[in-house]
């Protein structure tokens, strides 16, 4: 299979999907990363990208696509051109499973990505993707406003206890993003959140998803 990881910011696939991309790749799957945003200096891009590619390498990413839009400014950017760009991407490499942000995180750039890449995932033309999925991410989906609209309400668990210590290891190369905790974008967070989620279904660590749509 080949699975498209739309993340908004680099460290969001990690953060959201890093144990289940180790899993793809561990089976044999291609696994393609989508970097939306870029940062703000050119000492910036290539000082996280460069991190991103190591995180990538661990995790048996097949693919990173760095695209260049301005990050916290995809509100300011013409949807048409993110659209184009992501519908680009999913011509390109015509995945069976996609995993996109949740729309109702607290960065508005998780929204936009979301929204975008349900426009480039429709089903017309060469689009076939057997299933979406949106995850979560730590820092962003568990701290905006809560309401109905922005709820995380997780439906389908991946079992990811033979590849927790690959996430974070992935995390550890994300030396500009990585925090201390309490913060929750920490090592530390990351194998609680994983326990908590492992424990709804009986296992030592798991990854949650809201399933947005699946085609039996």
């Amino acid at each position: 299979m080949r699975i498209i990881v739309f993340a908004p910011h680099n460290d969001d696939e990690v953060l959201g999907v890093g144990g289940t991309i180790a899993k793809y790749s561990a089976s044999g799957h291609e696994v393609f990363i989508c970097e939306v945003t870029k940062g703000d200096s050119d000492e910036m891009v290539n000082m996280i990208r460069s991190e991103a590619l190591n995180a990538h390498k661990i995790l048996g990413v097949k693919e990173t696509i760095f695209l260049d839009f301005p990050v916290v400014q995809l509100r300011e950017t013409p949807l048409k051109d993110i659209n184009f760009e992501l519908l680009k991407v999913v011509e390109h490499i015509k995945p069976n499973i996609a995993f996109i942000p949740h729309k109702g995180d607290m960065h508005i750039d998780h929204a936009v990505v979301s929204n975008s890449a349900m426009v480039a995932l429709r089903p017309i033309n060469s689009v076939n993707v057997n299933a979406i999925y949106a995850y979560e991410t730590l820092s962003e989906t568990e701290w905006n406003i809560p309401t109905v609209d922005n709820a995380f309400i997780p439906n389908v668990w991946s079992n990811i206890t033979g590849f927790i210590d690959k996430k974070k290891q992935a995390m550890n190369c994300y030396k500009s993003q990585i925090k201390e905790p309490p913060h929750p974008r920490s090592n530390e967070i990351i194998e609680a959140l994983a326990k908590l989620r492992g424990s709804t279904i009986g296992v030592a660590y798991a990854e949650s998803f809201m399933l947005v749509r699946e085609t039996l």
